[in-house]
Order: structure tokens, then sequence, then C-alpha cells
């Protein structure tokens, strides 16, 4: 029997409504997979497992698949301390409260700077001309480096925070809302001028629908590297905040607490970028044929 006649026998034998519900959560079933495997495989490192599963067949060797938790912890250690920060003494609250009104602010003031920006240069020519230069200049620069000359400007209280997550989150927004203008099906304006249409009356019923996919993609990346923000901003200069507890942890060379912090940011900012993306779904009809 060949391999594609036993290929179509197994899958014969699953279940039409089991092999219907892994195609529909597909996505979620192998990520979960490869995550718990990993979380497995870590866990194995720090307690030793494969060191003495594989110590009868390489000798001392096999030592050197342990790895001491004071230098990358263990999941399970990671889930305690979470466990200890989160829901026995609660030091962690203080921290999330405060990075996330820079998180809001931040962002916030980046879709109210960066999608107006970006819509107008991308619809006027002249404006875009004057623009590009320093979205382009911004782009290319890391945005840290004037993090001195922010701490000098404003000093080392939210501001400096707010400020670099509104750097870093604002390129993405703009240069996606200005690629979108430009992205418009030229056919549909010259219909629309044919009729009359006013400027306005474009803008509103043409441009911004047929943006809107675009502007999405471009907060997904925003959203992300306003988290950067967040941790460079307090690791720097804060007392106060997920990247300052990240900070002192590591200085104590608490790697439990800094993987902790380190989740926080990492889980927050998928179900951020996942909520943009289910956003960006109910709009995918908007989307230009590519």
């Amino acid at each position: 029997m060949t391999a594609q006649a036993l290929t179509g026998e197994a899958r014969r034998a699953v279940p039409p409504r089991l092999a219907r519900w892994y195609v529909d959560h597909e996505r979620a079933v192998l990520g979960t997979l490869v995550t718990v495997l990993f979380l497995v495989f870590w866990e194995g490192l720090s307690q030793g497992w494969w060191a003495d599963a594989l110590r009868p067949l390489v000798g001392p060797a096999a030592d050197r698949l342990l790895i001491r938790p004071i230098f990358i912890s263990s999941p399970m250690r990671i889930a305690a301390e979470a466990w200890r920060m989160f829901f026995i003494t609660g030091e962690i609250w203080s921290d999330l409260r405060y990075s996330a009104m820079e998180y809001a602010l931040g962002l916030g003031l980046a879709i109210a700077v960066g999608m107006p920006l970006g819509l107008a240069a991308g619809w006027y020519r002249h404006l875009s001309y004057a623009v590009e230069p320093f979205l382009s200049a911004f782009n290319a620069t890391p945005q840290i480096a004037l993090l001195p000359l922010m701490i000098i400007w404003v000093g080392l209280g939210l501001a400096t925070k707010v400020l670099i997550i509104f750097l870093l989150a604002v390129l993405p927004i703009a240069i996606s809302a200005q690629a979108a203008v430009r992205t418009t099906d030229a056919r549909l304006l010259k219909v629309a001028h044919s009729f009359g249409a006013s400027e306005a009356h474009l803008f509103r019923t043409i441009i911004l629908p047929s943006a809107v996919p675009y502007l999405l993609a471009g907060l997904r990346l925003a959203v992300g590297r306003a988290m950067i923000g967040i941790v460079v901003g307090e690791i720097f200069g804060s007392a106060i905040g997920i990247g300052a507890m990240i900070n002192r942890s590591g200085l104590r060379f608490a790697t439990d607490k800094v993987f902790v912090g380190v989740l926080v940011i990492a889980v927050t900012g998928m179900l951020l970028a996942e909520l943009v993306r289910q956003i960006e779904r109910r709009v995918e009809a908007w989307r230009p044929p590519v």
C-alpha cells in the first residue's frame, strides 16, 4: 500500500467533527502544543531531568544540560513567584497601574498625532513633501538614542516615559496612514470627482474606509513598540513600573521576578495585538485586492 493511500485512510479515520474542530482551532492548538513542549523542556533543564537521563550514556558531559535557576529560573519557580506577587503580597499591582497609565497616555497621544498626520500627508502632496524627510529620519534613527536628551528636557518624571512611548509608536501609525491613502483606488476617486463630490465627502466616504485596514496594521505594530518604550523608559529613569521592577530584580539576581515582569509585558502585548487583529479581520472586506 502506498504512502498516499495510508494518508487517505488516516484522514478518513478521523471523525469529521473532530477534523472540523481542529481546522477551526489549528492556530491555537499548534501554538499551545509548542508552548507546552518548550516549557517542559525548559523545566527539565532546570530540574536536571535530561542530564539524569543522559548521564549513563555520555557520563559527566550530561551536566552541560543542567542550568542553575539563579541564571535562568524555571517555569514552576516563575509561576510560584507570579502567584505570590499577584495574589499574596500584591506588590506588582502598583507597578502595573503606573506602567498602564504611561502606556495609555503615550499610545493615545501617538494615535491622536500619527493618524491625522499620516492621512493628511498622504492626501496633500505638499504636506507629504514637507514631512517625509522627518518621518524617514526618525524611522531610521533609534528613538532610544534620544532618551538622554529627553531626560535633560523634561526630567525623570512621567513625561519622559510618555514621550519615549509616543516616539516609538507614532512612526508606524503615521507611515501606515500615509501609505493607506496612497493605495486608494484612483478609479473610485475619479468617479466621485465626476459626480461633483467635495474633498470632505471623498475623504469621509472613500479614503477613510479604504485606509482602515492599513491603519489597524500600523496600530498593531505600534502596540509592540510602545511596550518596548515602557521597559526602556522605566529602566533608565524610574523607581516604579514594570520596567523598573525588572531592572531592580536583575540587579539582585532575582531571575524569577525578572521573568514575571517580562511575561506580563509579553502577554499584555500579545493580547492587545490580538485584539487589534480581531478588529482588522472584521474590516478585512474593505482591503483592496492584491
